[in-house]
């Protein structure tokens, strides 16, 4: 765990206020705002986060009995083809070469996931050429046309047909929402991809892999340059007055559920969220894959990590292992938020937090950004990104030039 730092004092006698950066939350956009601005521009950096670690939902730790490495909130796999983001990552940590495959369970048999040669030919039994998978999903989706799809059902039914759908998506995403699929709206599924080849990796990204020290390493070393003071166990809200007022200039990167922000003034947006269950078992390998996706209706879990298998290049115990069981449900007011669920409700609400936000931009030096503070779904490597476009389009040049955060409104 990175030690809070002490503040250090500035070396421009002509600076106002003890801090020249606030940023509100430690997870990969936080972190990677704060150590740009202190490594290439030297500014004094305060990074506060709620949580008793950095790094949000990124955050990694032993498991005290077995000493595997687990991720707290679900597994994180690392993978881009975004070139600027990698050369960024690399400079604090090397990465593993491990690439993420899953496998999906139903009716008691595991299948190559996501949806490709190996499962269309272990599903229906016999193999199919790439010609033949394809004619056959034709035929099967051909059930209701895309763009005349009046639910999710009907849409995922389209793209990939009937006996698919029921037997890996519509118990499974009935799980996920808490919802029957045929009540939930056809743009919540864009596309189903089908691969017609035998490729089950994952990702499709040129750059994939794991921390080599795991995530905690990775993030702590972002935090340490000496201009970065972190405190956790530190409500922003608690501490805003009096850190505005120590520091009167200082703009704020706020990364923090942007309803909350704003208490709810327009309503609270809807999330996802998830709950894990984390055991011990007596067992050197429980399910032979890090990631088993459960598909049928009558396991209410819909999928275990078994994080061993995350890392198989470390000296893990041979006899024991360690499973996390992910259940997905919507977010109470008192939950952790994941997923923006993103209703037309939910839309018109965001519009009204946005023009809040740019309002809030100009009035007081407030920047909104990161996964919970623009209500959108970001992997890793697209926090990274964001968080270096907003430091090379606004924050460079409003610490450079005096630029406006706000840009040219």
């Amino acid at each position: 765990m990175t030690a809070v730092t002490e503040p250090t004092a500035s070396s421009d006698p002509s600076a106002t206020g003890r801090y020249d950066l606030i940023v509100v939350g430690s997870g990969f956009f936080g972190l990677t705002v704060a150590e740009r601005s202190a490594s290439q521009l030297g500014k004094r950096v305060l990074v506060l986060d709620r949580r008793h670690h950095l790094g949000g939902n990124a955050y990694s730790e032993a498991e005290p009995e077995t000493g595997i490495e687990i991720h707290k909130y679900g597994a994180h796999l690392f993978h881009t083809s975004n070139q600027r983001v990698w050369d960024y990552v690399t400079q604090f940590t090397e990465f593993t070469g491990y690439q993420h495959r899953v496998f999906a369970l139903h009716n008691g048999q595991s299948y190559q996931f996501p949806m490709g040669l190996g499962l269309i030919s272990q599903f229906f039994g016999k193999y199919y050429s790439p010609a033949e998978a394809r004619a056959l999903i034709e035929e099967q989706s051909s059930e209701f046309d895309a763009k005349d799809a009046q639910n999710l059902e009907e849409k995922a039914i389209s793209l990939i047909g009937r006996p698919l759908y029921e037997a890996f998506i519509r118990d499974y995403t009935a799980k996920q929402w808490q919802t029957d699929p045929k009540n939930l709206p056809a743009g919540n599924i864009t596309r189903l991809p089908v691969r017609y080849n035998f490729d089950n990796r994952y990702f499709n990204d040129t750059y994939e892999g794991l921390p080599v020290d795991g995530y905690t390493a990775w993030l702590e070393k972002m935090a340490s340059n000496e201009k970065i003071e972190v405190r956790l166990d530190t409500d922003w809200f608690d501490v805003k007055a009096e850190l505005v007022a120590e520091s009167p200039n200082a703009p704020i990167v706020y990364t923090g559920p942007l309803d909350a922000y704003f208490d709810y003034s327009e309503g609270r947006l809807g999330w996802r969220t998830l709950d894990f269950e984390t055991e011990v078992l007596e067992t050197g390998d429980f399910q032979g894959t890090p990631v088993m996706n459960y598909n049928d209706g009558d396991v209410p879990y819909t999928r275990i990590h078994e994080f061993r298998h995350f890392h198989p290049e470390r000296d893990y115990p041979a006899d024991k292992t360690v499973i996390m069981r992910e259940y997905s449900r919507a977010a109470e007011s008192d939950d952790e938020p994941y997923y923006p669920i993103n209703t037309p409700d939910d839309r018109a609400k965001l519009e009204a937090y946005r023009d809040r936000a740019k309002a809030e931009t100009v009035a007081n030096n407030v920047l909104f950004g990161g996964r919970l503070g623009t209500y959108q779904y970001l992997d890793m490597h697209m926090a990274i990104a964001s968080a270096l476009n907003l430091y090379e389009n606004t924050l460079a040049p409003h610490f450079e030039t005096g630029a406006s955060l706000a840009g040219d409104k």
